[in-house]
Parts: C-alpha cells; sequence; structure tokens
C-alpha cells in the first residue's frame, strides 16, 4: 500500500476524537435509562412524592428490595426456572432452527419449497388462542410443566428465515460440494464444516432466542398456577399486579392497614422490579459480542 493510501485510509486525531466523543454520547443515551431506573429504585417513596423521580435522589432507601426479597426463596426459586427454562429452550430453538434452515437453504432438497411454505405460513395466519390452548393441555399436556415455557417458543419462522438467508449468503456452498465429493455424508459437513463456520449467526439466534425465553410470561399465564414453577417476569408481575389491587382497594380496609399500605414502596418498586427482570440478561450480550463482530464481515469473503 503506498504512502498516499494509508493518508487517505488513517484517521487524524481530531476525527479519531470526535468520533470516540459521538459513539460514547450514543452508548451513554442507551445506558442511561437503566440507570435512571435503578436511581429511582433506591429512592425513598416521600422523596418521589415530594420532588418527582430525580436523577440523583435526596434520600436513599432500598426498601423497594428488602420488600421484594421478602419472598426471597420465591424469588430464587424463580430465578432458577426462568435459568432451566432459557437455556434448555434456546438450545432445542437453536437446533431447530439450525437443521431446518440448513435444509431448506440447500437447492438439492426436494421439498424445499413445501418446507418453506410450513415455516413461512404461521408469520402470516394463526390458529387463534383457544386451539392453541386446547391442544397444549388436552393433547400436548402443557399444563403446570416445563415444556409448556419450553416448547411453544421452540421454533420461530423469523429465526429459521435468518438462517436460511445466512446459509444461502454465506462462503459455505463451495466447502460444501468439496466434501460431498470427497465422500462426507450430510450429518458430517453439518457438524464439522456447516456448524464452525455458522457460529456468528449461531449466536445470534441463540441471544434471540435466550431474550425470548427470559422475557416470557405469557405461556406461564397460560400453563403455571404452581409457585415452584412460575418463572421470574410471571412471578415479579404478579407481585406488581397484587400492589396495585391493594392500593386501589385501600378505602375498603381498616385503618391499621391503609397505613400499611401506604408505607409499600409502590414506585420504587415498579423500577426495582425492572431491574431484576432485565439485568441479569444483559450479562448475556458480552458473550455474544465478538460474534456479532464476527456476523459484520459476512459475504465479505468472495468465492
Amino acid at each position: 500500500m503506498t504512502k498516499h493510501g494509508r493518508d487517505v485510509l488513517s484517521i487524524s486525531n481530531l476525527a479519531n476524537f470526535w468520533l470516540n466523543l459521538i459513539i460514547g454520547s450514543l452508548a451513554f443515551i442507551c445506558i442511561y435509562p437503566l440507570i435512571f431506573i435503578f436511581m429511582i429504585s433506591i429512592s425513598s417513596p416521600d422523596s418521589i412524592v415530594t420532588n418527582g423521580y430525580r436523577m440523583i435522589p435526596s434520600s436513599l432507601d432500598f426498601g423497594a428490595y428488602h420488600y421484594l426479597f421478602k419472598v426471597g426463596h420465591q424469588i430464587l426459586q424463580s430465578y432458577w426456572i426462568t435459568v432451566v427454562v432459557t437455556i434448555l429452550g434456546t438450545l432445542l430453538s437453536v437446533f431447530l432452527t439450525v437443521t431446518y434452515a440448513y435444509a431448506i437453504s440447500r437447492d438439492d432438497f426436494k421439498f424445499k419449497r413445501l418446507f418453506t411454505w410450513i415455516a413461512v405460513f404461521p408469520m402470516l395466519f394463526s390458529g387463534g388462542l383457544v386451539p392453541f390452548f386446547m391442544i397444549s393441555v388436552q393433547v400436548l399436556h402443557f399444563y403446570n410443566s416445563l415444556s409448556g415455557l419450553i416448547i411453544p417458543l421452540a421454533l420461530n419462522s423469523f429465526f429459521i428465515l435468518i438462517m436460511r438467508t445466512y446459509f444461502k449468503s454465506s462462503a459455505i456452498r463451495s466447502l460444501v460440494e468439496a466434501a460431498r465429493i470427497d465422500g462426507a455424508n450430510e450429518f458430517i459437513i453439518l457438524i464439522r464444516i456447516v456448524l464452525p463456520l455458522s457460529l456468528p449467526g449461531i449466536a445470534t439466534i441463540a441471544l434471540f432466542s435466550a431474550l425470548s425465553y427470559w422475557g416470557d410470561w405469557y405461556n406461564a399465564l397460560l400453563f403455571v398456577d404452581q409457585p415452584d414453577l412460575t418463572p421470574i417476569q410471571a412471578m415479579l408481575m404478579n407481585i406488581q399486579n397484587s400492589m396495585t389491587f391493594i392500593a386501589q382497594n385501600s378505602t375498603s380496609l381498616s385503618a391499621s392497614s391503609v397505613d400499611i399500605i401506604k408505607n409499600l414502596p409502590t414506585e420504587t418498586a415498579r423500577m426495582a422490579i425492572v431491574i431484576l427482570a432485565t439485568v441479569p440478561i444483559l450479562l448475556a450480550y458480552p458473550f455474544f459480542q465478538r460474534f456479532f463482530i464476527q456476523g459484520l464481515t459476512v459475504g465479505g469473503v468472495k468465492e
């Protein structure tokens, strides 16, 4: 590369400073709401009533977290259920999505059009809630079982289309043909060639699936009524609904009960629930970051 070329591609110190400042500002804008919510969650209820929401609270109070962790055993159990469901569900989802997408990405697959149509059809039409619930409970026996929290989210049409596009656009086809000429069967090709070269796409699908399982409360609402099987999202939602119901019906209670209700950290508890439900899954992002960086170069290799 010539000196002139280096001058063209290099970035001056001033430009580097402004680029870092802009990117840092955007990163701060993204993280600011979470910091703001955390500061509200540790504010005292009286200061919120007097001064409203403030980034720097006038007085600190961890009463919201203390109130939530009074049912500490239930929170730990719900976290455990959510972690188990997220891990098992993500593994199952990635397995089904990768195998399905790889099959319909192959031009020599005889039923490619049929299975592509089967994958796309649920994105356009749905059977409705009542048939879904009846089949899930009466036929598949999902009620009060982990399968009711895992299987309904195991296969997503959007994820299938993403992986199919990834397989068709990445530089894998020539390697697959070379491996077939060398006598490798389809399973060897998938395990030893396709999967190692598809880690960025698989990591993206895995993260999307993990987010879906971690944030799911709807299936728990339909299929779970046992506290030991309630995931963290559904449990926190039940606590929030209970606090709201008590606050709205405080007029029909005794004077002593009203005093207790006034001391409930309703506003700060809402923010504490957001922190407890969000922060753990945010810790998963650093583990997928390098795969996202690799994914940016997909298509940069010319066959």
